[in-house]
């Protein structure tokens, strides 16, 4: 039996990276058997809410409390080979530049077996009031959250 990968933060080279697990089911494939392109991107997604709720910041209750949300502003990603059906892959998390405004997150995904890297990127989250969408400041409680 298999050990699962639970989710969680990993320490390298004095760097905090936050480590998810996800699976390729059918509906992250297109009709060659490997993952859509655009989904590297959700698997993403998911692996930043799970960093962020993994420091106690839940993004709804967040947008209750303080009136504020997070919005990708950019991306940029490189795919490096294919992830297929049911395969088993760690996708990372890892702050690169924090701003008073945005945050710059640093993102990968890899297989759990060997650890090969499929795709690599950089997602700009900025801070936005959510009534009217504007720029606003990061609230100092998330940003004393991600450099602990």
């Amino acid at each position: 039996m298999r050990t699962p990968i639970r989710a969680g933060a990993v320490e390298a080279r004095g760097e905090r990276t936050f480590v998810h697990p996800v699976r390729v089911y059918w509906e992250d494939t297109d009709a060659g058997g490997i993952v859509f392109y655009a989904n590297y991107l959700k698997f993403f997604e998911r692996a930043r809410t799970e960093w962020l709720r993994s420091l106690g910041i839940e993004q709804g209750a967040l947008r209750e409390s303080t009136g504020g949300m997070f919005v990708v502003s950019q991306t940029s990603v490189r795919y490096l080979k294919p992830a297929r059906l049911d395969d088993e892959l760690l996708v990372t998390a890892r702050l690169q530049t924090g701003g008073q405004a945005s945050l710059i997150i640093a993102q990968q995904a890899r297989t759990k077996q060997g650890g090969a890297l499929l795709c690599e990127g950089t997602i700009r989250i900025g801070w936005v009031d959510a009534e009217r969408l504007r720029p606003a400041r990061i609230p100092t409680t998330i940003l004393e959250a991600l450099e602990q």
